[in-house]
């Protein structure tokens, strides 16, 4: 772990930072201009140029502000990614875990939540990798999720297992299909003929050929006319194992 610079302890978080959001105009800032209107703009800029290209100036011109302006309501980069992963969180629909439904509809609609967030936004999935994901939004969902879990039936010591096994899985399932569809958007073409060319690039390569050629009946079997339907079944079935597992240990104690 790197050393925090001349002796001041590294920030782990923005909302561990014990200070109150910046608001208004005051100090010569300009009108309009709130942490949450920041926060908002942060979102929209890294759904339409990428992580790798965000910058604080680049937001700042968005905003038509200075830079200095923007450090007005936040200190650092690195809290403005904060605060544009939990508003991500915020997008979504969580179930009631109170409500009178059977555990694995409530299971599988929050796994197919966060798959679509991952998804919809491709940028989540590093950020949320790397901070401590403790913003309202995260909490809540994180909160949501235990409580649909402790549902299960699982015991105690096996709870954050059951959680890691179906949210690991939505994240990676999540994080390869967002970076797909973001690479196919960059060439222009639909999925579907991303896929056909690819397919047909690599079955023509004797280094790829063989490999190809041994799974083309399990990409027959797998059925779907479309990319997105071949994601779906996938995923789906995918989904049935982790809830068949869930169900088949804790009917076995």
């Amino acid at each position: 772990m790197a050393k925090a610079a001349a002796g001041r302890a590294p920030r782990a978080s923005v909302w561990l930072e014990g200070k109150a959001p910046r608001g208004g105009r005051g100090g010569g800032q300009p009108s309009g201009l709130d942490r949450a209107r920041i926060t908002e703009v942060t979102v929209r800029l890294l759904d339409a140029e990428g992580l790798a290209k965000f910058s604080m100036r680049r937001l700042a011109a968005e905003l038509n502000v200075t830079a200095m302006s923007v450090y007005w309501y936040v200190d650092t980069k690195d809290d403005l990614l904060e605060l544009a992963l939990d508003a991500a969180f915020g997008e979504l629909r969580l179930p009631d875990p109170d409500a009178d439904e059977d555990w694995r509809d409530q299971l599988r609609a929050l796994a197919t939540e966060y798959r679509a967030l991952l998804v919809r936004h491709p940028w989540l999935s590093p950020l949320a990798g790397t901070y401590l994901n403790i913003g309202p939004n995260a909490l809540a969902f994180s909160r949501v999720v235990q409580r649909v879990i402790r549902k299960t039936g699982l015991p105690a010591h096996r709870l954050t297992s059951g959680i890691s096994a179906v949210l690991q899985f939505v994240y990676g399932y999540g994080t390869i299909e967002g970076h797909f569809l973001a690479r196919v958007a960059e060439t222009g073409m639909t999925p579907d003929d991303y896929f056909q060319q690819a397919m047909s690039s690599v079955s023509e390569r004797p280094e790829t050929a063989e490999v190809i050629q041994e799974s083309k009946d399990i990409m027959a079997a797998r059925g779907g006319d479309t990319v997105a339907e071949m994601l779906d079944r996938d995923f789906t079935f995918a989904l049935d194992l982790l809830v068949a597992g869930i169900e088949a240990m804790v009917e076995r104690g």
